[in-house]
C-alpha cells in the first residue's frame, strides 16, 4: 500500500504526539531518530542505527509502527533476541496504544490466539524469539504469512547477525533469507548499541539491499564513571567488593564470567548482609523474572550474573556496573556497561579483573565452530541415515555435546547443507564448502579482543576513549571522568578480616555430584543397555572437592589438570579440604573401603588421595580399577563417552572379591568427572561385585 504524500513538518510533528505518548510529555525527537522514521515510513527503506545504550533505539521502531498502522499498513514484526526485552517492549508499546504480542517458547500454548489476532488485524506489533525463526513449523507456515501482511520488520540487536559480532547467535542468520523474501516497499530497520565498523558492514550487507541507510552516532554516556582496580586473588577482590557493595550508589549489576562465580560471590555477599541474588541461564525461568522485578523494585542491591543478564534488561537508573572478572570482547564490555546510567547523573562502573580470566577465554574459546573433519562426518552422517535424526540420535554418531551439535547444525542449516524437519534434521544434499579462512580469520579476531582487553585493563589514558576506540567511534575522545582522566584511582585495600572471611568461603571444600540416572539413547544396540539404570546398579549422590570454573578451589584445579601438567601426589592443603568433604558428607552407612580409578595420565594424584583417604579414615584400600587398552579420546557428549569407557574399566577379580567381603558402601575415588559415565560404569561393576552403595568422591568437575 502506498503512503500518501504528507509535507515532512506535518509528519515529524505527527512522530512527536506518538512520541510523547510513548515516553512522556518531555520528549522530542532526535534528528537521527527522524531520519530513521522518514526513511521507514516515507521511503520504506532499509535502515540499520547503531547508536549507544539508552539513545532511544526502541522509539524509532515503535512510532514508525504507530505512523504506518494508520496508513494501512500491516503489522510489525521484531525480532528480539531475549524474553526480558520482549516484555519491557510490550509495556512501552501499551503505552504509545500499540498493542503488542509475543511468540516464543515461553507461551506456545497461545500461539494460535495470537495467529488469529495477527489475521484479524488487532495486532499492531508482533515480538519473535530469533529461535522460532528456526522452527520448521514457524518456518513453513507462519514466517511467509508474516513476511506477505508485515508492515515493518525490525531486528532488534542486529549485531547477533555476524559472527564478527561479540554475541554471534546462529538462529539470526536465517534472516538474511526472510529479508530477501519479503515483497518490495516493506521498510526494514536493524539496531543495535555495539558494532565496530566490521560488524556494521556485514550487518548492512545482510540486510539484502545496496541502499541501506546506516546511522551511526558517538558512543559517549556521560553518565559512566569508569575505573578498573586490580587485585592480587579471587578472595581479595570478592572481599573488596563485600566492603564497598553498601558505598555504591542505588542498584546495580555484579558480573561474573561463570555460572559457579555468580553463585559463590552470591553466597559471600549474603553472609556479609547483602541484599543480592544470583541470575544466570540456568536460573529457574520464574526465579529469573523475580530477580529482574526485585531489581527494578529496588529490593536487591545487586543481581550477581553472568552474561544471561544483557541486552534486554533495562533499569534505567540503575546506578552501577561491577565485573568481578573481565569479558573477553571491549565490545562486549561496553554492551554490558551500557545497561548503567540511563536515567541518572552518574553510574559507577568497575572492573576487578583476574588472572584466571585468560584460562576462562580459553575455555570458551574451546566451543567454537568445529573442524572440517566433524562438519563432513555430521553430514555424512544425515546423508546415510535416509531419514531425519533428532539430536539425541545424531548425537550417538557425532563427538560433538549437544550445544555445540545445536550450534554447528543452525549454521549449516543457514549455509543450505542441512535442513531441520520434523522428527529431527536431514542433509540437503547441496555441496557445502568449508570456510577455513573465514573462521581463522574470526579466531584471530577473538584473539586480538582479548589483547585489547587486556590492553584496556592496563591503559593510562581515558578508559572510555579506549573502548570507544574499539568499537571505531569517530567521535572518541578522553571523557575527563574516568579514574585515569581525574587521577583519582580507587583504593585497593582490603581489611584482613574481609580477606579471611572471603577466603574461608570461597575455600570452603564440597560441591554436591549427582548420579546418572538415565542411559543415553543410541547405545542399545551395542552396550545392550537403555532406559533408567537400576537401582541397584546407580551410585548414591557424590561429592567433589571443587568445580574447575570457581573462583576459589577451581583456580587451583585448574592449574593441576592443566594440559602438560606434571602428575604429582596431592598436597597437604588439597587433602586436608578433601578431609572436610569427607566430615561434612553425612552418609547413612559409613564406607567399608576405598577403591580408585586406575588412571594412566595422574596416577600419582590419584592414588595418593585414595591410599590417603583410607590411611586417615582408617578403612581398607581395596585396590583400583584396570585401564584396559591404548587411551581414549576424550569424548564430548554421553553416548560417545559411555561406549570409550563401557570397555575401558576392568575390575580385578581380588578386588571384586575384597569389595564383595567389605560387606559395605565403597568409596570410589577419581581425579575428575566431566560426563559422569566413568563413574556410572564403575559403579554398575562396584554393584555388580556385591558393594550394597557406591559413594563416588573426586577433585573436580567442570561447572
Amino acid at each position: 500500500m502506498s503512503t500518501p504524500a504528507v509535507p515532512d513538518d506535518a509528519l515529524r510533528h505527527e512522530a512527536e504526539r506518538v512520541l510523547r505518548a510513548l515516553a512522556g510529555d518531555h520528549a522530542r525527537l532526535r534528528d537521527d531518530q527522524w531520519t530513521a522514521i522518514r526513511a521507514l515510513v516515507v521511503e520504506r527503506r532499509r535502515a540499520l542505527v547503531v547508536q549507544r545504550t539508552g539513545w532511544g533505539k526502541s522509539a524509532v521502531y515503535f512510532v514508525a509502527t504507530r505512523l504506518l498502522r494508520e496508513r494501512g499498513a500491516g503489522p510489525t514484526v521484531i525480532v528480539s533476541p531475549l524474553l526480558a526485552l520482549m516484555r519491557n517492549q510490550i509495556s512501552a508499546a501499551e503505552r504509545a496504544g500499540i498493542h503488542a504480542r509475543t511468540v516464543n517458547s515461553a507461551n506456545v500454548d497461545d500461539w494460535d490466539a495470537v495467529f488469529a489476532e495477527v489475521e484479524a488485524g488487532a495486532v499492531d506489533v508482533l515480538l519473535v524469539s530469533p529461535e522460532r525463526l528456526n522452527n520448521p513449523d514457524f518456518r513453513d507456515q507462519v514466517l511467509p504469512k508474516l513476511a506477505v501482511g508485515a508492515g515493518l520488520v525490525v531486528v532488534d540487536e542486529a549485531h547477533c547477525i555476524s559472527d564478527w559480532g561479540h554475541d554471534f547467535r546462529p538462529d539470526y542468520r536465517r534472516l538474511r533469507t526472510l529479508l530477501a523474501d519479503l515483497p518490495p516497499g516493506v521498510p526494514v530497520l536493524a539496531t543495535t548499541a555495539t558494532a565496530n565498523a566490521r560488524v556494521t558492514a556485514d550487518v548492512a550487507e545482510q540486510l539484502s539491499t545496496d541502499d541501506t541507510l546506516v546511522l551511526r552516532g558517538p558512543l559517549e554516556r556521560d553518565s559512566l564513571h569508569l575505573s578498573v582496580v586490580r587485585l592480587p586473588s579471587a578472595e581479595q577482590r570478592v572481599a573488596w567488593l563485600a566492603e564497598q557493595l553498601d558505598a555504591l550508589p542505588g542498584s546495580g549489576i555484579v558480573y561474573t564470567l561463570t555460572v559457579a562465580a555468580a553463585h559463590e560471590i552470591t553466597a559471600h555477599l549474603r553472609d556479609r548482609g547483602h541484599e543480592v541474588a544470583a541470575y544466570s541461564g540456568q536460573t529457574d525461568p520464574a526465579e529469573r523474572l523475580q530477580a529482574e522485578q526485585d531489581l527494578q523494585d529496588n529490593k536487591l542491591k545487586a543481581l550477581i550474573a553472568t552474561s544471561a543478564l544483557g541486552m534486554g534488561f533495562d533499569k534505567p537508573d540503575l546506578g552501577f556496573i561491577v565485573h568481578v572478572g573481565a569479558p573477553q570482547s571491549p565490545v562486549a564490555y561496553y554492551q554490558q556497561i551500557g545497561r548503567a546510567g540511563r536515567g541518572v547523573d552518574r553510574a559507577e562502573v568497575i572492573l576487578l579483573p583476574g588472572p584466571e580470566d585468560r584460562e576462562i577465554w580459553a575455555y570458551f574459546a574451546s566451543l567454537a565452530f568445529p573442524s572440517e573433519q566433524v562438519v563432513r562426518a555430521t553430514l555424512d552422517t544425515l546423508a546415510d541415515a535416509g531419514r531425519p535424526l533428532s539430536l539425541p540420535a545424531l548425537e550417538t554418531r557425532v563427538d560433538l555435546n549437544r550445544a555445540r551439535l545445536e550450534m554447528m547444525l543452525k549454521v549449516l542449516d543457514v549455509d543450505g547443507a542441512v535442513r531441520r524437519v520434523k522428527g529431527g534434521w536431514e542433509a540437503t544434499g547441496r555441496p557445502w564448502a568449508y570456510d577455513r579462512d573465514r573462521y581463522a580469520r574470526v579466531a584471530a579476531e577473538r584473539e586480538r579482543e582479548q589483547r585489547a582487553m587486556l590492553d584496556y585493563i592496563a591503559t593510562t589514558g581515558c578508559r572510555e576513549e579506549f573502548l570507544r576506540r574499539q568499537l571505531d567511534d569517530p567521535e572518541a575522545r578522553p571523557c575527563g571522568r574516568c579514574d585515569n582522566c581525574t587521577g583519582r584511582h580507587r583504593s585497593a585495600e582490603v581489611s584482613e578480616q574481609s580477606a579471611n572471611q572471603a577466603r574461608e568461603r570461597l575455600h570452603r571444600p564440597g560441591v554436591d555430584l549427582a548420579p546418572r540416572r538415565m542411559w543415553p539413547s543410541g547405545v542399545k544396540d551395542d552396550l545392550g543397555v537403555s532406559g533408567r539404570i537400576p537401582a541397584d546398579e546407580q551410585a548414591e549422590p557424590g561429592r567433589a572437592l571443587g568445580r574447575l570454573t570457581d573462583i576459589g578451589w577451581g583456580n587451583r584445579l585448574r592449574q593441576i589438570f592443566a594440559e602438560g601438567a606434571p602428575d604429582a601426589e596431592i598436597t597437604p592443603e588439597m587433602f586436608d579440604a578433601v578431609v572436610k568433604v569427607l566430615s561434612s558428607w553425612g552418609w547413612t552407612d559409613r564406607p567399608a573401603g576405598v577403591v580408585a580409578v586406575g588412571s594412566r595420565t595422574r596416577p600419582l594424584l590419584v592414588g595418593s588421595l585414595a591410599h590417603r583417604i583410607a590411611q586417615i579414615g582408617r578403612l581398607p584400600y581395596l585396590g583400583e580399577f584396570a585401564p584396559l587398552g591404548e587411551p581414549a579420546p576424550r569424548r564430548h557428549n554421553s553416548a560417545q563417552r559411555l561406549r570409550s569407557v563401557w570397555h575401558a574399566l576392568a575390575l580385578p577379580d581380588d578386588v571384586a572379591a575384597a569389595v564383595s567381603e567389605a560387606g559395605g558402601p565403597i568409596l570410589l575415588v577419581d581425579d575428575r568427572t566431566d560426563t559422569g559415565w566413568t563413574l556410572t560404569v564403575a559403579t554398575r561393576l562396584l554393584r555388580k561385585a556385591g558393594a550394597p552403595a557406591v559413594l563416588p568422591l573426586v577433585l573436580a568437575v567442570p561447572n
